[in-house]
């Protein structure tokens, strides 16, 4: 198969993670005799530095002429401490799901053996605990409209819109997983409150009828974030709106000990984008300490999802099983003995495969 790939890079620990990811990819394709072709573009504030855009439109261009996009973070302090600043690297971020059509984003929760006593939650809560989080992505209060700020400053205002046909397209897709799993679906919203969960407990009432051999629960999102904390291994696939999910993935992902061994997936209308969960770490960046294992996953996540290619996707995460089952993790996970630099765990991981 030829597989034609947009790297974006990003900001931070972005460059040194692609790369060990990038490598991975690369092993994968010369087992299985795959064709690789791949591009660089700039994104977030490596895009702004080079030509004031977060998401440049030859970035995009790029994006929607390649198979599937492999992305590493986006964000800078520089930013982040200015007020001022008209324009942001979250912005690309932004931007770049609107034009790709990524209206979901699936987050596997999955724990490790080796990292169990990591987790924050006792071993016997989280242990064997996997399921999915899927957030819809393009619609919600972080793109509604009217937003801004009265003119005397003293009071902001945000909008939240969702339609039919996008928590259809989401509700449906959600359902889709969970038949390929263990067939249960939570749905998330705060009907009790708000004019767009009815709209979205309404319509999935509708598509549940469709799915009969899925078991349907509804749970408010309040709940849903206990829930993950007592008890979340009672989960199989969530699903829920733009800022439930942004805020309910960040909780769920700490169930695992480490932050830097969860992947994500955006699935899109023109193609998808696969990245790790977390940030650009400017703390780490350029000191090759930063754990690449998420991004690894991730691009496990682009053969299976973008590409069908199951077998490819399961040796990428044998291999990391096996990195930490013989210790070879970075500083983050490190219980006893040498912590691994960024490159050395990634050529570790390419080299198992």
């Amino acid at each position: 198969m030829k597989i034609n790939l947009a790297v974006l890079a990003g900001d931070g620990i972005g460059p040194e993670i692609i790369t060990q990811a990038l490598e991975t990819v690369k092993a994968v394709c010369s087992k299985y005799s795959h064709t690789l072709q791949f591009e660089y573009a700039p994104v977030g504030a490596a895009a702004i530095d080079a030509c004031g855009n977060p998401y440049p439109d030859a970035t995009h261009e790029l994006c929607m002429n390649s198979d599937a996009v492999l992305f590493g973070a986006i964000g800078s302090p520089r930013y982040d401490n200015d007020p001022t600043a008209k324009v942001r690297p979250e912005q690309g971020l932004l931007a770049m799901r609107q034009k790709l059509g990524l209206y979901a984003n699936i987050r596997p929760v999955t724990t490790f053996a080796e990292l169990l006593h990591r987790s924050p939650l006792r071993r016997d809560l989280v242990e064997n605990a996997d399921f999915i989080c899927i957030r819809e992505l393009t619609g919600g209060i972080y793109f509604g409209r009217p937003q801004g700020r009265a003119e005397d400053g003293n009071t902001a205002y945000d909008t939240c819109v969702y339609t039919k046909t996008e928590i259809e397209r989401i509700v449906r897709l959600a359902y889709q997983y969970a038949q390929k799993r263990r067939k249960s679906l939570t749905i998330v919203d705060k009907a009790n409150v708000l004019a767009t969960s009815r709209l979205w407990r309404q319509v999935a009432q509708e598509i549940e009828k469709e799915y009969p051999e899925v078991k349907t629960e509804y749970m408010f999102v309040d709940n849903a974030a206990m829930q993950i904390i007592q008890n979340p291994k009672r989960f199989d696939v969530l699903v829920t709106e733009n800022m439930f999910g942004d805020i309910l993935t960040d909780e769920a992902s700490v169930i695992t000990g480490s932050l830097g061994m969860l992947p994500s997936a955006s699935i899109g209308i023109h193609t998808s984008v696969f990245e790790p969960i977390h940030g650009s770490y400017p703390q780490a960046a350029g000191k090759d300490i930063a754990n690449p294992v998420a991004t690894i996953l991730s691009a496990a996540l682009m053969f299976e999802y973008a590409f069908g290619l199951n077998a490819e996707a399961n040796d990428i995460r044998n291999a990391v099983y096996q990195s930490l089952k013989a210790g070879i993790v970075t500083e983050d996970i490190v219980t006893d003995g040498k912590a691994y630099k960024t490159s050395e765990v990634g050529k570790w991981i390419a080299q198992q495969i």
